[in-house]
């Protein structure tokens, strides 16, 4: 049964997760963390941050890992089918679709209205990771990571991959 929830719960995210990794992000939170509890908040959340460090889609990343840990190999091999499958099905589907409705302004606007929504998506995973750091790793650390990240990535413009490698790297040293 173990093996039908992994595919279940990757499958039905990647296949709502409309535009890539991003907006399957908080779908694959809501299965794996809410709903079977594979994982917590904090050990999604590592996934997450050392999924991001690491070259490639996200998606299957997190499909690996979260598949490994609940069911070995074959559970990877599961859950990394279920995150590729909906692709896949839909290239098969759509391939000549594409071609004719591309310039389509309901497409286009229908796109424009998905954007708002992978936002507020991610904008509530990222309050969730923010106080569930808040309260493991306390206030001063917090803020010194939050406002660091900012500060790095924003106005010194270092790549995301060095600022969560050295986040890492200060929760390690400072915060084990």
């Amino acid at each position: 049964m173990i093996y039908l929830h992994l595919f279940w719960a990757f499958f039905i995210s990647n296949i709502l997760g409309y535009g890539g990794g991003p907006p399957s992000i908080p779908l694959i939170q809501a299965e794996v963390v809410d709903n079977y509890k594979w994982l917590t908040l904090r050990e999604f959340g590592d996934v997450l941050a050392i999924g991001n460090a690491l070259p490639g889609p996200i998606a299957t990343k997190m499909a690996a890992f979260v598949g490994f840990q609940v069911a070995g190999v074959a559970g990877a091999t599961i859950a990394l089918v279920a995150t590729v499958l909906p692709s896949a099905i839909a290239m098969v589907i759509l391939f000549k679709s594409v071609a004719y409705f591309k310039d389509s302004p309901y497409v286009k606007e229908m796109t424009k209205s998905v954007q708002p929504v992978v936002a507020v998506l991610l904008g509530i995973l990222a309050y969730q990771f923010f106080i569930h750091a808040f309260y493991d790793s306390g206030a001063i650390h917090t803020a010194v990571l939050a406002i660091g990240s900012f500060v790095a990535m924003e106005v010194i413009k270092i790549h995301p991959s060095i600022v969560i490698v050295s986040s890492l790297a200060y929760g390690a040293i400072l915060l084990s």
